[in-house]
């Protein structure tokens, strides 16, 4: 599994839409075709001023500000993500903003178990999308009440468990456009404090 590495990249995969989404995680996806273009026919080049880092993506104060920084990507001939994924198969990469976790100690871990996590849904992930490139964000915060350290086995359990879930819906379901995914304890007052909310978009 291929990692990505620059802020281009990022924005390229993010700009595909969102498979799947926990109470702390979103996983994005952008699906390229066989000659690396992507499938909805969204356009991408790699260069550009600012575009080796992605401490600005990781600013964005929401999740609309992701999208739209991700959204405003240059078009034009030959701008495709070819460019961007020049090796086959599935990239993934790990976003956690400083806003969702304070401490450098606690984003490190959380990247460690996505990478980890991530690398096990490998084959699956190839085989609903062959080519294509995925980043997991964390889009809230771990409470700190409940997670006292940074390198507990009660929060890297926590976030394994949510990526379990995140990975799993999404090697299930090719595309983007997320929505609520059903099932027992789904409505008001069946579902645990400890149970994350999923979701994934519907076959």
């Amino acid at each position: 599994m291929q990692r990505l590495k620059t802020r281009p990249q990022f924005q390229a995969a993010m700009a595909g839409g969102t498979v799947s989404r926990t109470a702390h995680f979103a996983l994005h996806r952008l699906v390229l075709g066989a000659d690396g273009t992507a499938t909805d026919g969204r356009a991408v080049v790699a260069s550009g001023p600012g575009t080796s880092s992605v401490a600005g993506l990781e600013a964005a104060p929401n999740a609309q500000a992701v999208a739209a920084t991700a959204a405003r990507l240059p078009t034009g001939p030959g701008a495709s993500p070819q460019a961007l994924f020049v090796l086959s198969g599935v990239w993934l990469g790990a976003m956690v903003p400083k806003r969702w976790a304070r401490r450098a100690v606690t984003r490190n871990t959380i990247k460690r178990q996505i990478y980890t996590v991530g690398a096990t849904f490998e084959e699956r992930l190839a085989q609903v999308a062959p080519q294509s490139a995925h980043v997991v964000r964390l889009r809230s915060t771990f409470d700190r009440k409940q997670f006292v350290s940074a390198t507990s086995d009660q929060l890297r359990q926590a976030v394994r468990a949510e990526l379990l879930q995140l990975f799993g819906h999404a090697a299930k379901r090719p595309g983007a456009g997320a929505q609520v995914a059903g099932g027992p304890g789904s409505g008001k007052g069946g579902k645990t404090p400890s149970e994350p909310r999923v979701s994934a978009v519907a076959p």
